[in-house]
């Protein structure tokens, strides 16, 4: 499932670089974490409609303020809902997307490139396969994904830091 990429070293922008370019980190035992205390606050986000929005596409107005947690350990929010297919695994997905970290630091949006991107579900961090497959084609959703389901204590390139928790505004534009 998990696998080292061969362009190591290769640092490329963008999410393409972040969830596409570099594979999912190796596996790694739990007590590989045992030093990492399990952050259990509450996921830092834009709370405010129009700033949440700057940069993004348009949710709902009633979309939730209140996080879900998935058995893993994601935390997300819908914040457009979809009564489109929704993608499994196998599928790939085309999407708009800004990520940032919890320093706010946002490390990369395709809406700032204007350019949507495609990719398998299945070659991304684990948060995103998991988290792209609570909406349907034409939603939207705000990913809190924790180190162990991101990069781990590996990190990628200079845009993400090891142990680093990850979140995201994603649209899903199309399944295939």
């Amino acid at each position: 499932m998990y696998r080292k990429s061969a362009f190591t070293g290769f640092i490329t922008s963008g999410l393409l670089a972040i969830c596409v370019g570099c594979p999912a980190p190796a596996k790694v035992s739990e007590n590989s974490y045992a030093t990492v205390e399990r952050d259990t606050s509450p996921p830092m986000t834009f709370l405010d409609k129009e700033a949440l929005q700057s940069g993004t596409g348009v949710m709902d107005d009633d979309a939730s303020l209140e996080f879900l947690e998935t058995p893993s350990g994601l935390k997300y929010r819908v914040l457009r809902k979809s009564d489109g297919p929704k993608p499994k695994a196998s599928n790939t997905v085309t999407v708009n997307y800004r990520g940032w970290l919890d320093s706010g630091k946002e490390f990369d949006s395709s809406y700032k490139r204007n350019e949507p991107i495609s990719f398998p579900l299945n070659g991304v961090i684990p948060g995103w396969t998991e988290g792209m497959q609570l909406i349907g084609e034409g939603g939207m959703i705000e990913l809190w994904i924790p180190s162990r389901l991101g990069y781990g204590i590996e990190g990628s390139g200079g845009s993400v830091p090891p142990n680093a928790t990850l979140h995201f505004i994603v649209e899903l534009i199309s399944v295939r």
